[in-house]
């Protein structure tokens, strides 16, 4: 999972980094109002943390600005005020939860992972279709409009990863990872874009397109209106 952290202290923001990648997810920080409202709009995320108290924007306004374009994104908003007033104040503006400075890392994991449950979608579906493309995940089988493709492994892990991620950006660390998990037979280095390229051949008419986001990673989505 992605989480974009927004935090002004540096060695809180050092800390709680080391502390979410320890725990398995990946981090981007955030410094301050305005550029973590760009990275919120600009990028996709799984999950924010905005600390209210944040500089040049504070952590509402940026939450008030971001719901408007990612209104599903799940946000726990971090903040040294204890009072009702600021609580209630962060869930008007779209929070989904609330935490108060000082906390222990084991309760905000525990509640990261409890709202991220609530609001992803499962990825454990036997089925995946999405324009006219089918993944039957028992039998390692895919096809379009009931015609098989065929796929090598490492194109099979690459195109399951992209459609459980569908419109949402999937990295090169991501690719590698999921690679590194199944056969580890060669570097990926610039392998990646081989198999993007392939697997855009083998997905011609099926309604579904693979973008490349410059400088982050690709993105799977359905052409036009034929997402599921």
């Amino acid at each position: 999972m992605n989480i974009l952290l927004a935090e002004d202290d540096a060695i809180l923001a050092d800390g709680l980094c080391a502390q979410l990648r320890g725990a398995g997810f990946e981090v981007e920080h955030a410094p301050n109002g305005p550029v973590a409202e760009y990275l919120l709009i600009k990028q996709a995320f799984d999950l924010a943390i905005l600390d209210i108290g944040l500089p040049m924007m504070d952590g509402l306004t940026v939450l008030q600005r971001v719901r408007s374009v990612r209104p599903g994104l799940p946000v726990v908003v971090v903040t040294a005020r204890d009072s009702l007033d600021s609580r209630v104040a962060g869930l008007n503006a779209g929070a989904d939860d609330y935490v108060t400075k000082p906390f222990d890392f084991p309760e905000l994991e525990a509640r990261l992972r409890a709202l991220l449950r609530r609001t992803q979608p499962a990825s454990t579906a036997p089925e995946m279709d999405i324009g006219r493309l089918r993944m039957e995940r028992g039998a390692l089988r895919a096809s379009v409009a009931g015609e098989p493709i065929d796929l090598s492994p490492r194109e099979w892990t690459l195109l399951e990863l992209l459609v459980t991620h569908r419109n949402k950006v999937v990295t090169k660390d991501q690719i590698g990872q999921a690679w590194s998990s199944g056969d580890g037979t060669e570097p990926v280095g610039n392998s990646t874009e081989v198999y993007i390229h392939r697997l855009r051949r083998k997905l011609e008419n099926s309604g579904v397109m693979i973008r490349t986001v410059r400088g982050l990673g690709y993105l799977l989505e359905a052409d036009g209106s034929m997402s599921s």
